[in-house]
């Protein structure tokens, strides 16, 4: 396999590429740095009506013909809003890469935003926060992420009615104008594709799109809130979210992470599956995992129970994880270092796999890193490694969720301690 390759271009853009001869397709994105956490206050929910009507119509196409236009060559496309970026990606025969690259550079620097097509949005976006309503996990998922990142960071992609009603035309061309250009491009492109032609390309179509300053680079305001909420619901079931700081993906500890993570929920055999669920029946669903916005990590835990276990299944879980320092086997560590590795070497080895990773190492590490590096910190990791990190990320300072028809009720005097106080 080729070398990866990772330049800068004069236009400010920043692209790497990872040659795969062998692989009979490509796969790109664009990665525009600037998502929810550039979105004005009064006006949240923004960033994704810009992306979601970005396709509806340029200055060249229709909506129906650039949607031909990538029918003509079989791309398959997606896109999304995160808290920092826009990504925009597509998988293609090699043969058509410019071809695909072209047409997204239409719908990025040639957007018309139709006045019907963002009242259509709109209207959608505010259907997404009616089922949102009816969707516990996602619920529990938009309060925890509010309470554990901030005003800022911790924005849910949707909005809130309130601000969504504000939106106009012109709120969406003035994001676009604010934020899209090159320098706040990252390009990630994987397959079998020669470098120079992915260069060659970007240059063409991306030279001369606003400002070449790379912009959008730094982290994020976090504004951590230790404390605990209970929003009432009439649920027969209650949801519990648990958060407290990690280390972020660019961490010397962040692999230990990852294993202590694995330890705890991969798979079946994961402890907080076989101890809180099978052993002692307290929740129907229970799962550990990690964020890592940029500059930051965050550690979480979630379970699904009934109103009358849910003390017992928040004290049991953050007893599991406690317990990891005290009797972690050599078994447990080597059964979750096999699964990140296979993760990595298999299951993540697609070619669009592989170029969503390298957009990744690009934002968060600014250089591609090869997966042999990653897969030999994950490797080294011991079991004085997994004591070491939850003994320097002690579980005293925690955010806490409860979404259901009443609060905890049981809990003894340290484990209110540790939730930092309850409040409604």
């Amino acid at each position: 396999m080729k070398e990866n390759v990772h330049q800068q271009l004069p236009s400010g853009l920043e692209y790497g590429v990872t040659p795969l001869p062998d692989r009979h397709v490509v796969s790109f994105q664009l990665r525009i740095l600037a998502g929810m956490a550039s979105e004005p206050p009064r006006t949240l929910g923004l960033a994704r009506l810009v992306e979601e009507t970005l396709d509806k119509g340029t200055e060249a196409y229709t909506a129906q013909g650039l949607a031909d236009a990538f029918d003509a060559i079989g791309a398959g496309r997606q896109s999304g809003t995160g808290r920092e970026t826009m990504t925009f990606t597509c998988t293609v025969l090699p043969e058509h890469f410019e071809r695909a690259l072209e047409l997204h550079a239409e719908l990025l620097r040639r957007p018309k935003f139709p006045d019907e097509a963002v009242a259509v949005n709109v209207q959608l976006g505010k259907q997404e926060l009616v089922a949102l309503d009816d969707d516990a996990h996602g619920l529990v998922d938009k309060l925890i992420t509010r309470q554990a990142y901030g005003p800022v960071a911790g924005r849910h992609q949707l909005g809130e009615h309130e601000t969504l009603e504000r939106i106009t035309r012109t709120d969406l061309e003035n994001y676009w104008r604010t934020h899209f250009c090159s320098g706040r491009i990252i390009a990630a492109v994987a397959g079998g594709i020669e470098p120079r032609r992915v260069a060659d390309a970007l240059t063409r179509h991306f030279d001369g799109f606003g400002s070449s300053r790379r912009e959008g680079r730094g982290a994020l305001p976090i504004e951590f809130n230790p404390k605990t909420t209970h929003h009432d619901k009439a649920l027969e079931q209650e949801h519990i979210a648990i958060c407290w700081p990690g280390v972020d993906a660019t961490h010397d500890e962040f692999p230990v992470q990852q294993v202590t993570l694995g330890i705890l929920s991969g798979g079946m055999s994961g402890r907080l599956f076989t101890e809180v669920r099978e052993k002692r029946g307290l929740v129907y669903w229970v799962s550990a995992w990690q964020e890592t916005p940029r500059g930051a990590g965050m550690v979480f835990l979630g379970a699904s129970t009934t109103p009358d276990r849910c003390a017992k299944t928040y004290t049991t879980l953050l007893h599991e994880v406690d317990r990891l320092a005290e009797d972690i086997t050599q078994d447990e560590l080597d059964r979750a270092v096999t699964g990140i590795v296979a993760n990595q070497e298999t299951r993540g080895d697609t070619t669009r796999s592989r170029c969503a990773e390298l957009a990744s190492d690009l934002f968060f590490f600014g250089r591609p890193v090869p997966i042999e590096e990653k897969v030999a910190k994950v490797q080294a990791v011991t079991i004085e490694d997994i004591r070491r990190y939850l003994t320097l990320h002690p579980r005293n300072r925690l955010c806490v969720i409860t979404l259901g028809p009443r609060p905890m009720v049981g809990l003894d005097a340290p484990a209110v301690k540790a939730m930092g106080g309850i409040g409604r």
